[in-house]
């Protein structure tokens, strides 16, 4: 859709005339006219105003243009799931599971500012790749390109040890670096891969994280 359709549409949906729209954004009827006539689009300030009035982005405000993407757990955002600050104001950077309310909802972040900020983390999460990469060489498993952040609760699987012994090798309140792998050779097992600055683990799983294996966990 084009931004003139999405405004309307917008609109239309909220109950609100054209009038009305124009004095909640401080302009001009005949301005949200040519918006919905296709002949301008507002302002980098009035998108700001309409962003918050219908709690789109102004991704979406523009016709989605580009996709967005969390820059903590890579996740994809979109209106549903979009984060955002302490005055209500839409914030494209962050999901709404990493990014709340102005603040940083996991632990994560504590241990982000530890390393030194983003350039840091980046290579940190670089370093973690390349150790995956070159220590382990596990039948079926692709290289690993990539870590998100997850939550504990997400990864924390449960193993069962040769003894019988069933246990948790994760915290569910805290924050890893981790992505799911499809086996290089088909099937219906996936590959986990969990790490933080203190080791790394390897697993595999059916659907859903069903009937999880644990195939190797290394202190770092």
């Amino acid at each position: 859709m084009e931004t003139k359709d999405i405004i309307l549409e917008l609109r239309t949906r909220k109950g609100l005339s054209q009038d009305e729209l124009a004095e909640k954004v401080f302009v001009t009827r005949q301005a949200v006219s040519r918006w919905e006539n296709g002949e301008t689009i507002p302002n980098t300030e009035t998108l700001k105003l309409l962003s918050e009035l219908f709690d789109v982005s102004i991704n979406t405000l523009l016709g989605s243009p580009r996709q967005l993407v969390c820059a903590c757990c890579g996740m994809p955002i979109d209106d549903s799931n979009i984060s955002h600050e302490k005055d209500g104001a839409l914030n494209e950077n962050y999901c709404g599971w990493c990014y709340a309310d102005g603040e940083y909802t996991l632990d994560f972040f504590e241990k982000y500012k530890e390393l030194g900020g983003k350039v840091k983390f980046e290579e940190f999460k670089k370093q973690l790749i390349h150790e995956l990469n070159t220590l382990f060489h596990i039948e079926g498993l692709p290289k690993v390109e990539n870590l998100s952040v997850l939550p504990g609760s997400f990864v924390n699987l449960e193993y069962r040890l040769p003894n019988g012994q069933m246990v948790k090798f994760l915290q569910d309140n805290a924050t890893y670096l981790g992505s799911q792998l499809e086996c290089a050779f088909g099937g219906d097992r996936c590959f986990g891969i969990v790490a933080n600055m203190d080791f790394l683990l390897v697993c595999t799983y059916e659907e859903n994280g069903e009937n999880p294996e644990l195939v190797v966990y290394k202190k770092r």
